[in-house]
């Protein structure tokens, strides 16, 4: 099938491998303009832009596709790229760009999207992250037909997979790549056999994962201890959970904790005790033990390294 593709990061390249892997005829990829990383803060390419370039694919890198938006300019030579291409279909996954109507319409069978939820359950921006934090037991992959509203379209294939406490976001979010790979395969596959059917949403059930922000790193030791140990899964590796330790400027990041079960009599955020077995922290319900952390320009260390080298003030 002939098909283009809007995507970004490491979780949109694993779809395109395996699209391009499996034959299909990928004339265009369509990502985020290139930003600056690492030192020296160059310009580099995506994931994706990069895995495209490899196979000798056309990109095209709109700062919008909106043809009356701030830059009519990229949008209307996005516009002559993709009806050049001629597409059947296009998938998209983690683009980061909104796709107008005139995007939705272009390709004969519209747009699939590869989406890390079962919906519609975690709309929006972080939904890999905020079904850690919630505490879900499970969630995994929907290929949606997409519309003009945020995550709404019609579903055309799920796939699921269990959260366990090992998880954190950074591995849910590999495992939940290579799921999205197989199952826009299989959803094409279907396609072409037209045996792909729709199916409306569910009205209830609706949940929106709103993007991440750094101000929610902060550890709030009011919350429970069990919240804030999913808390700190879901924010590997970004943004990081921190909290602040006596004898450091700066808050530590916190990469893995456990909640322990017994009341503390102390007030929410006291340090109960610091030991080659952890630090307990007193929270509004169990305690929190601290497992492996990070000092600001450090490394990840585990607890016993970090005790050792600790200056508490």
């Amino acid at each position: 099938m002939r098909i283009v593709f809007a995507g970004t990061p490491e979780f949109a390249a694993a779809a395109l491998e395996a699209l391009i892997g499996a034959g299909h005829q990928v004339p265009l990829v369509l990502t985020q303009p290139d930003r600056p990383s690492g030192r020296g803060m160059k310009l580099r390419p995506g994931p994706v832009k990069a895995l495209a370039q490899e196979h000798s694919i056309a990109v095209a890198q709109p700062r919008s596709l909106r043809l009356d938006g701030k830059y009519p300019e990229d949008a209307q030579a996005a516009q002559h790229a993709l009806q050049q291409a001629a597409p059947e279909l296009m998938v998209v996954a983690a683009y980061g760009l909104i796709l107008p109507q005139w995007t939705l319409n272009l390709p004969v069978h519209g747009c699939f999207n590869i989406h890390a939820s079962l919906l519609p359950r975690w709309r929006g921006a972080a939904p890999i992250q905020r079904a850690i934090e919630a505490g879900d037991a499970r969630t995994g992959i929907t290929i949606m037909q997409m519309d003009e509203g945020l995550d709404t379209g019609d579903m055309l294939l799920e796939r699921e997979l269990p959260i366990t406490d090992a998880h954190t976001a950074s591995r849910l979010h590999d495992e939940l790549a290579r799921l999205g790979a197989e199952a826009i395969l299989e959803a094409v596959a279907l396609l072409e056999k037209g045996l792909l059917r729709a199916r409306p949403q569910p009205e209830e059930g609706v949940t929106y994962a709103a993007k991440l922000d750094k101000a929610e790193a902060a550890l709030d030791f009011t919350q429970p201890a069990a919240e804030l140990a999913r808390r700190v899964r879901a924010f590997d590796p970004v943004p990081g959970a921190t909290a602040r330790l006596p004898g450091l400027e700066q808050p530590v990041k916190i990469w893995s904790a456990q909640a322990l079960q017994g009341a503390a009599d102390a007030a929410p955020g006291t340090l109960l005790n610091a030991s080659s077995e952890g630090l307990d922290f007193a929270t509004a319900e169990g305690i929190l033990r601290v497992l492996s952390l990070q000092k600001a320009g450090g490394k990840r260390q585990p607890v016993e390294a970090f005790v050792q080298g600790w200056n508490r003030g």
